[in-house]
Formats: C-alpha cells, sequence, structure tokens
C-alpha cells in the first residue's frame, strides 16, 4: 500500500556565498525529486546569525520556508536535504553555529512526532527562532505544529522571545 500524502516544512538559509541562488537551487533540487511536490514558498527574509557567543561576528543570512507534499518517510526526506546541502558545498562536523553555504531544516511533517538519532520532529527549537517562524507565518500562520508545541505557526510568532532583525528580502521563492 503506498504511503499517505504528507505537508512537511522545511527551513532554508543561507550566509555564505551568493546567500539567494543557494536558497533557490534548494528548492529547485527539491522539486527535482520524484516523489516531493514544492506547493508553497515564503518571502525570503535577511537576518543575523544567531552564533555561540555574543561576540562572534557572522555574515547575515537569508531564510525562507518551504512547504512540500511528500509520499517518503521523515528518514528519507531528512537524507535528501542533506545531500543538497553537501552539493552546494555544506560541511558536517566539527563546532555548530558555523557559517553555512546552505542549512535546510525539517520544522515538521504533518501531525507526526518523532525522535530518531538525528531526526527530531518538529525541530526543538523552532519556537526560538524569530528566522523561521517569520517566514513559516507568511505561507502557513495557521498550521497547528504538533507536541510539544501545540499551537498554530502564528501563535508561536507571536510569543516568541528572540529579537532578532527579520528583514524582508526578495518575494517567494517560487516566483525566481
Amino acid at each position: 500500500m503506498p504511503s499517505p500524502v504528507v505537508e512537511a516544512y522545511l527551513a532554508l538559509g543561507s550566509n555564505l556565498g551568493d546567500r539567494l541562488h543557494n536558497v533557490q537551487l534548494a528548492v529547485r533540487r527539491l522539486a527535482e525529486h520524484p516523489r516531493l511536490c514544492v506547493t508553497h514558498g515564503s518571502p525570503v527574509f535577511e537576518t543575523l546569525a544567531h552564533t555561540l557567543t555574543p561576540d562572534e561576528a557572522q555574515p547575515d543570512y537569508l531564510n525562507a520556508v518551504v512547504r512540500v507534499c511528500t509520499a517518503i518517510a521523515p528518514e528519507e526526506l531528512l537524507a535528501f536535504t542533506q545531500a543538497i546541502e553537501r552539493d552546494a558545498g555544506r560541511e558536517r562536523g566539527g563546532a555548530g553555529w558555523q557559517p553555512r553555504t546552505l542549512d535546510i531544516d525539517l520544522l515538521a511533517f504533518g501531525d507526526r512526532t518523532l525522535a530518531a538519532g538525528d531526526l527530531i520532529i518538529p525541530h526543538p527549537r523552532l519556537d526560538r527562532r524569530r528566522f523561521v517562524l517569520a517566514p513559516w507565518a507568511a505561507i502557513a500562520p495557521d498550521f497547528t505544529v504538533p507536541a510539544p508545541f501545540n499551537a498554530t505557526v502564528s501563535d508561536l510568532l507571536a510569543r516568541c522571545e528572540d529579537t532578532g532583525k527579520v528583514a524582508l528580502f526578495a518575494g517567494s521563492l517560487l516566483d525566481s
């Protein structure tokens, strides 16, 4: 029996190289997967990099969120997004909070919750990241993020304590 189609949300970010090209490349690569359909793309926002220490300087990020419909398992989606990151020059390992050519995070996978190895759904820190919630709210403000959040994206954005700059940079990723 085929797997049911699930609505999933992915956060895209880049702060190295041609940032806009990098996030646009991610959308194109996602759309090439035969069992994924990219249905919505948020505007692109420019945000300050979150760093490990307050005195650390990094280039600003471009961030966006896309909605995909898929029948693949979340683990397969994670492996595919990590391959896209690698192909874009992303190097994993070493200390966290490093600049990235491309970062793709799986935010939510329908109403599923999952904690298996490197994959936690919904993303465990999404409620603390205005740079994720602002673009997500632009395309799916009423999406209810499952436990432990049990709140809509717009509600999470309204109570997010992150006060970092989130400035509109470009229109929808799907318009390019």
